[in-house]
């Protein structure tokens, strides 16, 4: 074969397999499905994603292999929110506003845009070697699935679960529309904290003193509120305050919300603007002044100063206003948790609207009963800790959404502002025997995406109809997902399904962690530290990753800051590694921990092993071209060990997949391939494949060996490395991979009793550490490879001595001894260099191999060069100036630095210790 390059094969290989229908159920064999997590239409790729998709895609090749009928559902989300922000900003570029169109129109360019320009996730998914069944794709705005959205809506109303109310909700002023807590980030920024002084009623030369960080919201106040515990306010309870601005008092209340200990123990309570306010606004039935406009201006409820300003504008003048007044008493710096919309970027704001709510309570119930009773299994068992605490608090769920782009609410009202649900305008009607005169207008809000994709993996077999796929599929088996998922999407999944399926959705949910960079820190725009997978698969050239990673940030400093540690970091860019690499990375590190480090050197590492299996796949190759598969054939006892370390490797592959350890699938398959197979099994097999050195049968066992060995670690490895396994597996021969058209068909490997010898492990382990001994003493040494060493065995016993003759051969050619001799036991023994094997001794005597002197000389020197460039390094980190103007990478990597030399001067004094006893 050629030189591994992954770009030469991995788009060929998804091509082929797609054509052929590989990712289709067999219809044989016990079901195995998962649901995708449908991504965004407007999505692509990021490393979340790769990650996630990964892991399934082991699962699911696994399965199939396994030979269950295995479906890896397909479809994708219509992205309310991020597709109609799209097109309105690809409209806005030509003048034109969506109002100018109007709805319909509108739509149409939505749907104009979806199909020329949404299929970009797929693409990426194809790349990432995602064996999904395309063939049954579905869309959340398709036909079958808003039937069931539908249907799913109607009979909630029905039952009262779904109503419409005045609720707080996260509003988006931009987007002029609520949004759910998935869609709001919050981060910490710096800010400033505002204590004002509200004189007491009935007495204005007294003041409560209260601190705010919005204080344009005192224009909303509806109470003040101290802890019922607090001495010093306790006898203020029931009386009022004047609130500042706006001619109105409040009364103050006393509720356990309230912390004495921050500020002077009084709270501003405003209902309508603040969650928490809400909440204590309840308990205590206070008014709910709303003082905003969907824009986030100000509305006519507040003074008439204040009307029409913009909320930052307000609050500029409602501060200078109230010290105007001498009512201010001091401002401090503060920090605080902005949250911000996830597309529009501005600041959220709790508010008052009229939506639609489903009345989760009776929904909830069931679904902790199902993870209780084990139902559910939540992988791993702590992460079922964050769904509890969600649905045992769980708040009503706000659906509605102020867009166009999505399921339009099936809701109509008349002139007086009635109500009528129905599947259609004309169920609304008859159902409820309108008048046929009887105006009607539809609802304009849509429904939160996550309704529909909480339908997600019975709607897209086909619900509501009783089809053959939603009886042979679900409940599906897995379903695989991040912490933050849980309570947004995981839970609504499991109410709904349970509720309308009447069975959970999935058997099983594997929860992973967040995928940051190398040193623990989130990957974002601001850090400028995200790496974009298909990057790593392709290549990208440093001004183009630059360019990604600076474009649309609004600072200068930023982007500069953010060029210069990437070109620091990628001097060249980012070689093309491929896919197979990337995935067996993320394999690498799909630990159960809430972050996980992803390191790009890992990839380097990866890219090196599917070298090394391409290697050793070349050197099966050149040396069985003439493979006889009839011809008479012994095995030796390194086929024998080779055979029972590849069934124990098995086992401990098959158990980690069973178990979702993908970790431990990789690093088995890792140590066996390098470490057994390539670095012990093939070096072995090259005296075994001489004439002069093996009979004619046990070179054919050997041939055998090889390839079979080959194909089986193939089998093994394809669900985490799919385009370089079958590369290679269609380069063996047919008797020895059989006639099937591909490996991801082929049967996975299941432990063989019946290869398992456990006497040739023993031997082999002797065989192995004889040669490391050596090996290790020639490295000690200094001495060369190639330079023949005597070589004695000393206490041996009866099986040391057997092994050693059986083994001769295959010792001289890995050592290139001078001699191998058995000592007796009362011999007066050379100055030698030793290791034990067991009880026995190693020795390789030194005479005529090293000038004793001059190695303690050489040894000598080097010891002090590490010394003064340890000294150096230990000088920097204990200067405090330079501590304090290095960056931290830095002066982190000079502390490394003395670690490593301290451990190389550590070993370079043992070395000396050593020959010095000679």
């Amino acid at each position: 074969m050629k030189k591994y390059q992954a770009q030469d094969i991995e788009q060929f290989w998804y091509k082929k397999w797609e054509e052929a229908g590989y990712f289709a159920p067999t219809g044989n064999g016990t079901p195995f499905s998962i649901a995708i997590p449908p991504p965004n239409v407007t999505g692509t790729l990021h490393m979340g994603h790769a990650f996630q998709h990964s892991l399934v895609d082991s699962m699911i090749r696994f399965h199939r292999m396994k030979g269950d009928n295995t479906l890896w559902q397909m479809g994708t989300d219509h992205a309310g929110i991020a597709t109609q922000l799209i097109v309105t900003e690809q409209l806005a570029a030509e003048g034109i506003k969506p109002t100018d169109l109007g709805r319909e129109k509108f739509l149409e360019k939505v749907w104009d845009w979806k199909e020329h320009s949404g299929g970009t996730i797929s693409k990426q998914l194809r790349r990432l070697g995602a064996s999904l069944h395309w063939d049954t794709e579905r869309f959340t705005l398709d036909e079958g699935l808003s039937r069931a959205v539908l249907e799913v809506f109607v009979r909630l109303h029905e039952e009262g679960l779904i109503y419409r109310g005045k609720r707080l909700v996260n509003w988006d002023p931009v987007l002029k529309s609520s949004i759910s807590d998935l869609e709001v980030e919050s981060e910490e920024e710096n800010g400033h904290l505002w204590h004002f002084r509200y004189p007491l009623t009935d007495s204005p030369d007294e003041f409560l003193v209260v601190a705010t960080t919005r204080p344009e919201t005192l224009l909303g106040d509806s109470a003040v509120a101290v802890h019922p515990d607090d001495d010093r306010y306790r006898a203020l309870v029931g009386k009022t305050v004047q609130l500042p601005l706006t001619g109105r008092t409040i009364p103050i209340i006393a509720d356990h919300y309230v912390d004495p200990e921050f500020g002077s123990g009084c709270v501003k309570i405003t209902p309508a603007h603040d969650f928490n306010d809400y909440d204590v606004g309840n308990r205590h039935d206070l008014a709910l002044t709303n003082i905003f406009n969907d824009d986030a201006s100000l509305n006519d409820d507040v003074p008439a100063k204040y009307r029409g300003m913009d909320r930052y504008e307000a609050r500029t003048a409602v501060v200078s206003d109230i010290e105007a007044l001498g009512l201010l008493d001091q401002i401090e710096d503060h920090k605080l948790v902005i949250p911000r919309g996830e597309r529009s970027g501005v600041p959220v704001e709790p508010y008052l609207s009229d939506q639609w709510f489903v009345k989760v309570g009776p929904l909830a119930d069931p679904a902790i009963k199902a993870v209780e009773d084990g139902e559910i299994e939540f992988i791993p068992k702590q992460a079922e800790n964050i769904y509890f605490a969600w649905m045992r608090d769980i708040k009503d769920w706000c659906i509605s959404r102020q867009q166009w782009w999505g399921h339009r609410i099936p809701a109509w009202y008349d002139n007086d502002g009635n109500v009528y649900v129905g599947r259609s305008e004309q169920e609304a009607r008859e159902q409820n025997k309108l008048d046929p005169d009887l105006t009607l207008t539809q609802d304009e809000d849509v429904l939160d995406t996550w309704f529909s994709s909480a339908l997600w993996t019975f709607s897209t077999l086909g619900w509501p109809d009783d089809t053959v796929e939603l009886r042979t599929f679900h409940s599906t088996d897995l379903m695989v997902t991040g912490y933050d998922i849980i309570s947004i999407w995981v839970s609504k999944m499991i109410m709904m399904t349970l509720k309308f399926v009447g069975e959970v959705p999935f058997k099983k949910v594997y929860i992973h962690g967040l995928i940051t960079d190398a040193e623990g820190q989130k990957m974002s725009k601001s850090k400028g530290n995200g790496l974009d997978p298909m990057d790593i698969i392709d290549g990208v050239s440093i001004d183009e990753l630059v360019r990604k990673r600076t474009e649309n940030l609004m600072q200068p400093r930023m982007a500069k800051r953010i060029e210069k540690a990437t070109r620091k970091e990628f001097p060249e860019g980012i070689r093309a590694y491929g896919t197979d690499p990337l995935r067996f990375t993320f394999y690498s590190i799909a630990s159960s921990a809430r972050t996980i480090r992803f390191d790009m050197s890992r990839v380097e590492g990866y890219r090196n092993f599917c070298n090394k299996l391409w290697n050793a796949a070349n050197f099966v190759f050149m040396n069985t071209e003439n493979f006889d598969h009839e011809a008479e054939r012994k095995t030796s006892v390194v086929d024998r060990w080779i055979l029972t370390e590849f069934q124990k490797t098995t086992d401990a592959v098959n158990l980690a997949m069973e178990t979702n350890r993908y970790d431990l699938a990789a690093k088995a398959i890792y140590e066996f391939v390098w470490d057994e197979f390539c670095d012990w099994y093939v070096e072995l097999s090259k005296p075994l494949l001489s004439s002069e050195t093996a009979s004619s049968q046990i070179q054919a066992g050997t041939r055998y060996t090889l390839l079979s060995m080959l194909e089986s670690i193939l089998r093994l490895s394809h669900p985490f490395l799919p385009f370089i396994t079958e590369e290679i597996w269609q380069q063996l021969p047919v008797s020895i991979r059989g006639s099937n058209s591909t490996i991801m068909l082929q049967p996975y490997p299941e432990r063989n009793d019946q290869l398992v010898d456990e006497n040739s492990l023993a031997d082999v382990a002797w065989l192995k550490q004889v040669v490391t001994a050596t090996r290790n003493i020639r490295g000690e040494m200094d001495i060369s490879l190639a330079k023949p060493i005597p070589v004695l065995f000393h206490h041996t016993d009866a099986s040391d001595r057997v092994r050693l003759e059986e083994n001769r051969d295959l010792l001289t050619f890995l050592i290139n001894p001078e001699e191998l001799k058995l000592t007796d036991d009362n011999e007066v023994l050379p100055i030698s260099s030793t290791y034990l094997v067991g009880n026995m001794q190693v020795l390789v005597p030194m005479a005529g191999l090293i000038d004793k002197a001059a190695e303690l000389a050489r040894l000598d020197k080097e010891i002090i060069r590490k010394e003064r460039e340890r000294d150096r390094a230990d000088g920097k980190i204990n200067n405090q100036n330079f501590v304090a103007k290095a960056p931290a990478e830095v002066v982190e990597k000079e502390r490394e630095k003395v670690d490593a030399l301290a451990s190389a001067i550590e070993k370079l004094v043992e070395q000396k210790s050593r020959i010095a006893s000679l």
